[in-house]
């Protein structure tokens, strides 16, 4: 039997849990019940189970029976604090949503597990799965990394895979060597002066002026000190000032998520946002105070990996269902923690309903996104193909 023929055997069980986890999201580095129920799903595998101590999450090792190297599979497993709107019948009703499709990256991994697991006896090296919460914002791969997820067979990876769905043409499969997600910082700006009376602004140091400069300098730098092509994008989210109107206030503040696709934009920013803060304040007689803290670096596919990913999944789906990314993806993946630590490439699932295709549709972390979970089989077919293009048969010498 190939192993879409029997992913395709197990489709029902995956939509089944795909949805029960759909039904009950959880948000964060506590997924307590999501746990218990990737525990369930794995048992009877003959897995090497551990599970975290600053996490719920799940590390399984698979040992094959033959010696080789060792691969991880990745599928993250937490929601969002979004309210449901997509009237489905499996729909969250707990004010969370998986409004990001981490409920089929989980169902997807428990059947690359299962279909791994059946051929075991096949298996020249070992299957790191790396169940992990706490990815929208939590860092919850780092702390992965951190308890050992990377070392959990022993031998540390040759490669390491993760697949995310997106909405788009159904079941096409979509790669690029090199920065495939940009990096994700927060940019927080104060700006200190001295309060005082409306009517008398020149008997203020007055921060606001100097804030608004701020935000207007900071889009003018990422484009004049940033080439197209290796773009930046600093959006200001947040601004904070005085409460009652008739005052100055002493201080005011601002907000920004910003987005970069190479190291040394990240290294720029921090020296160009702290240089025109403290500037600007300065001509306003107010002081600057700048944080600049990078929560997720770039996601950067090993070309290697990814070249050969491309030509597994061709292999094993048709040339019509593989396709190369033309351009990165400005949001941002901690996936980027494991890429930085092992060779591995980072893969798009386009899946969106076959009812609403050629539709304008709703974006992962909307409210009103929707995922076909037609595609379950073959994401677990991908993900086990991928670990056995590593782990076959090795070539005679």
């Amino acid at each position: 039997m190939s192993i879409t023929t029997d992913a395709q055997a197990l489709l029902p069980e995956l939509v089944t849990l795909r949805r029960a986890l759909h039904a009950a999201p959880e948000v964060g580095l506590q997924l307590p019940n999501t746990q218990a129920t990737v525990l369930r799903e794995l048992e009877g595998l003959g897995l090497e189970i551990t599970t975290g101590t600053d996490t719920t999450s799940v590390v399984a090792v698979l040992r094959g029976a033959h010696e080789g190297p060792v691969v991880l599979l990745r599928g993250d497993m937490d929601g969002l604090p979004v309210v449901e709107q997509t009237g489905l019948p499996f729909a969250s009703t707990n004010g969370a949503m998986h409004a990001c499709g981490h409920d089929l990256h989980t169902a997807g991994l428990v059947g690359a597990a299962r279909l791994l697991a059946a051929r075991r006896d096949e298996l020249h090296g070992s299957v790191i799965f790396m169940f992990q919460p706490g990815e929208e914002g939590y860092g919850g791969a780092k702390i992965m990394i951190d308890e050992g997820v990377i070392d959990a067979a022993g031998t540390r990876p040759v490669a390491a895979y993760g697949i995310h769905v997106i909405p788009g043409p159904n079941g096409v499969f979509s790669m690029r060597p090199g920065p495939a997600m940009a990096s994700s910082s927060t940019l927080r700006i104060r700006i200190v002066g001295e309060g005082g009376h409306g009517s008398q602004p020149s008997s203020a140091f007055d921060p606001v002026p100097a804030l608004t400069e701020t935000v207007s300098a900071l889009q003018s730098m990422v484009t004049r000190r940033f080439s197209v092509f290796d773009p930046v994008v600093l959006t200001v989210t947040q601004l904070s000032a005085g409460e009652a109107i008739n005052v100055i206030p002493d201080s005011a503040s601002l907000g920004a998520t910003v987005r970069a696709l190479s190291d040394e934009s990240l290294a720029t920013l921090a020296v160009e946002t702290e240089r025109i803060a403290s500037g600007i304040a300065a001509a306003h007689r107010c002081r600057a105070e700048v944080e600049f803290v990078t929560v997720y670096p770039v996601t950067k596919n090993d070309p290697g990996t990814t070249s050969a990913a491309m030509m597994t999944l061709t292999d094993t789906f048709g040339p019509g269902r593989v396709e190369t990314m033309l351009e990165p993806r400005m949001g941002s993946e901690d996936f980027s923690f494991v890429l930085h630590e092992v060779p591995g490439t980072f893969i798009f699932l386009q899946t969106t309903p076959w009812d609403l295709a050629g539709q304008t549709v709703a974006y992962n972390h909307s409210p009103r996104v929707m995922f076909d979970d037609a595609v379950l089989g073959d994401q677990a077919a991908a993900l086990a193909s991928l670990a056995l293009s590593h782990l076959g048969t090795p070539p005679a010498l």
